[in-house]
């Protein structure tokens, strides 16, 4: 690994460089030099991202925008360059590896801790679809295709259920009946990103809590990190996800289904922090369907694991059986919750854009 290092323009002398985080995709090490100076260190997986080289173009183009942007240095990511001036040093053995400076004086939460805690990932979120805003997201590599395409995804569930490989299709006739009768409207932001309606926009699409770097002192948003996954897509892709993942008053694999729901309060919460950042760069029908971002978002993960459950559980990691269809019913629940708080949530929509 010291050779490795030793390809990036670091300044002082390494000491450490041990493991780091708890990361499911990457291998991450905290790399310490004798000046006191921090890096993170990353092997890319390149079994999950197979252009590596476009990942990185996507992600070196983003960072220096955002730097020209905003010159704090803890507010942005910052690529640390090889001695060659790539962004990226691939080793004898085919890995790719990449380093950046590390932030410091911050924290990173894997769960909200509070109702600021929500508002400050949305308020990180919120500012970086802002600043981003006059990117052109279209030259940006799809770095996993289709990934929020839900006509793709309903296409895959079609063929699932028609293969049922698993003989599973008996068992959750009540979830696909669930999922097909919202198929239709599934569709939505992709067909107003087809014809225009909905603007192509640089899309975060992984917007959890703990994608975002919290200042260690007074606990508010300094930097969004994880740009893997930053593509084009739609705004309401990420506020969705953000949503599903955040509001819910549950864990992601709940069997008790009388405790999965939307909190409105942390759904108010996240709003006026995302809007309160980013209402100015957003068209009107963007604001208007942020409720429908964070409905479909949602029921769009349920398909997911229900298209997998039926597939055998082949993509998503179980624990035990049946793991991935009670993450189905979590999800979808959630739907059905929205769905009952469907003109509260489009109120407080109206009421927050209103305040702006």
């Amino acid at each position: 690994m010291l050779g490795v290092v030793k390809q990036f323009k670091i300044e002082g002398n390494p000491v450490s460089c041990e493991r780091y985080g708890n990361g499911h995709i990457n291998v991450t090490y905290l790399l310490v030099c004798d000046n006191d100076r921090l890096y993170i260190l990353q092997m890319i997986n390149k079994n999950t991202f197979k252009n590596v080289e476009a990942l990185m173009g996507n992600i070196s183009a983003v960072t220096k925008f955002l730097q020209e942007k905003d010159g704090e240095a803890r507010h942005v990511l910052h690529l640390v360059p090889t001695v060659d001036g790539n962004d990226f040093v691939k080793d004898e053995n085919g890995e790719y590896w990449r380093m950046y400076d590390f932030i410091t004086d911050s924290l990173c939460l894997d769960q909200p801790e509070s109702a600021d805690d929500f508002y400050e990932s949305a308020v990180a979120f919120g500012k970086f679809q802002n600043m981003l805003a006059s990117f052109p997201a279209h030259t940006l590599f799809e770095t996993i295709p289709n990934f929020h395409n839900t006509v793709s995804r309903y296409a895959q569930l079609r063929e699932a259920i028609e293969k049922n490989p698993c003989g599973r299709l008996s068992q959750v006739q009540a979830e696909v009946d669930f999922a097909l009768a919202r198929e239709n409207e599934a569709g939505t932001i992709c067909d107003k990103l087809a014809t225009g309606e909905l603007p192509l926009r640089v899309t975060h699409n992984d917007t959890k809590l703990n994608n975002v770097m919290l200042d260690k002192e007074t606990r508010t948003a300094l930097c969004v990190i994880d740009l893997d996954t930053v593509m084009p897509g739609s705004a309401l892709y990420d506020f969705g996800d953000s949503i599903r993942f955040g509001a819910s008053t549950a864990v992601e694999d709940e069997q008790d289904l009388s405790k999965v729901n939307v909190d409105l309060s942390l759904f108010e919460a996240y709003t006026k922090g995302f809007l309160g950042t980013c209402a100015e760069s957003l068209t009107a029908l963007e604001i208007e369907l942020l409720p429908m971002g964070a409905k479909l978002m949602t029921l769009e993960c349920g398909v997911r694991f229900l298209t997998d459950y039926l597939m055998g559980d082949t993509y998503f990691r179980t624990h035990r059986e049946g793991h991935n269809l009670d993450r189905c019913r979590t999800q979808f629940k959630l739907v059905a919750d929205m769905e009952n708080k469907w003109a509260e949530m489009n109120a407080i929509v109206k009421k927050i854009a209103s305040e702006k």
